[in-house]
């Protein structure tokens, strides 16, 4: 398989960031491009999945969002808001103070696509991602063949929040500052999202947070995107604006992204499809990838 990889800036402007990515498949096909969630490098859209895109003639590019993995960290950089307050404004549907916003990384995903000078792609966006992804393409609909959303939300008022244990697990800070630590605590967090119908070996849980700490461990980033999470508020007016064919996928057993926030974005976008899947949560378990290629292939499928 063909992979070029490189870093694409954002900008001209002092805030401009360096994004780091990997573009897959033969450039002439159709391209993918798949957008991760909160913290998450792009190795977690694992290789052996995007394989399976590519050997279904898809050109595919998976990238670090600021702030993780190898693209630019904004370093220094908070807003000393308290988190309870935030989080309620959340809870409302309503924005709060952040560095940098959802629509922010969205802008950033469009100026990759102009710096692959890729017209127009399937969008893809997992988690946080999802949500980059909705913005994407509501704001740059001329950019977006098709939408696909995964277990995620549109943040709209009042849905029902995370569950309590998923969420802690999502904060809590690891024991100490030792790769030992830092590695157990990714663990442990694989182990609360994950799909409960598809466990994943312990000795692969560890491999890939081992992977992930050596490749950049970036703790300060996690807390950025989460308050951009918050920042933005709710999506639901970007969702009434979609007109791309749409795929919503969603575990039902997912308790941090629970599964009435994909509901929220299908109701919310004209014409979308809904898809729930038995035994999944928060993660995109091997055994389910021939599941989710043929429902993206699906979705893909209403653009020539």
């Amino acid at each position: 398989m063909q992979v070029r990889t490189g870093y694409a800036k954002t900008g001209d402007s002092e805030d401009s960031v360096a994004l780091y990515y990997e573009d897959m498949g033969d450039p002439n096909h159709p391209p993918v491009l798949l957008i991760m969630g909160l913290g998450a490098q792009l190795l977690l859209w694992r290789t052996g999945f995007c394989e399976k895109l590519v050997d279904q003639g898809l050109r595919v590019v998976r990238y670090d969002n600021r702030d993780v993995g190898l693209s630019s960290k904004v370093t220094g950089r908070h807003t000393g808001a308290k988190l309870l307050p935030r989080m309620v404004r959340s809870f409302l549907g309503r924005p709060s103070p952040a560095v940098y916003t959802l629509e922010d990384l969205a802008d950033d995903a469009a100026a990759l696509l102009d710096h692959l000078d890729i017209d127009r792609a399937h969008v893809v966006g997992a988690s946080m991602g999802g949500m980059i992804a909705q913005i994407v393409a509501a704001r740059f609909p001329h950019r977006t063949k098709t939408l696909s959303v995964i277990f995620s939300s549109n943040n709209q008022p009042l849905l029902p929040p995370p569950g309590p244990q998923q969420l802690r697990a999502l904060l809590q800070r690891p024991a100490d500052s030792t790769q030992e630590a830092i590695v157990a605590n990714a663990v442990r967090v694989s182990k609360i999202i994950g799909s409960p119908g598809y466990p994943r070996p312990e000795e692969q849980l560890r491999a890939d947070a081992i992977e992930g700490y050596e490749r950049a461990y970036y703790p300060a980033g996690i807390a950025r995107h989460f308050a951009a999470v918050l920042g933005s508020g709710s999506l639901l007016h970007y969702d009434r604006q979609i007109t791309a064919p749409t795929v919503v996928i969603h575990g039902k057993a997912d308790r941090l992204m629970r599964p009435f926030g994909g509901r929220a974005v299908a109701r919310a976008i004209k014409g979308a499809r809904l898809v729930l899947i038995d035994g999944m949560a928060h993660d995109l378990p091997e055994q389910l990838w021939d599941h989710l290629v043929g429902e993206l292939k699906t979705n893909f499928a209403q653009v020539p």
